[in-house]
């Protein structure tokens, strides 16, 4: 394919993306590119995984827009969520989250039984 003709999908395809909230199935089946086409480029084009990597925090951008709104709606599940998600340093937390920054080292040990003697 020629490359302009490339530029020209991949740019198809990130406005697709944008229009599909950066879900990359929908934006593929919307341009027709496979998928594995686009992780090609994703992971080989410095330029296009930039533009894909905008829209992903957009996305967030907008979704978390949206969490916002229905906390200042008083939504109950949404305030608990986000208490849950950005309050754990002041203890809004189900189960104990223990991050281990050690250098672990594992060993083999094999085991062979010693031979009868007669």
């Amino acid at each position: 394919m020629q490359k302009n003709k490339v530029d020209t999908i991949k740019k198809k395809v990130i406005e697709a993306l944008e229009d599909n909230l950066g879900i990359v199935t929908a934006a593929c089946k919307q341009v027709g590119v496979g998928r594995s086409t686009y992780y090609k480029w994703y992971n080989n084009d410095k330029d296009f995984k930039k533009q894909v990597d905008d829209i992903e925090d957009q996305t967030l951008d907008f979704v978390e827009s949206k969490l916002h709104e229905k906390i200042k709606d008083g939504d109950t599940t949404s305030i608990i969520f986000y208490c849950k998600t950005k309050g754990k340093k002041r203890g809004y937390i189900e189960r104990q989250e223990i991050k281990h920054d050690a250098d672990v080292k594992s060993k083999l040990i094999e085991w062979i039984p010693s031979k009868d003697k007669e």
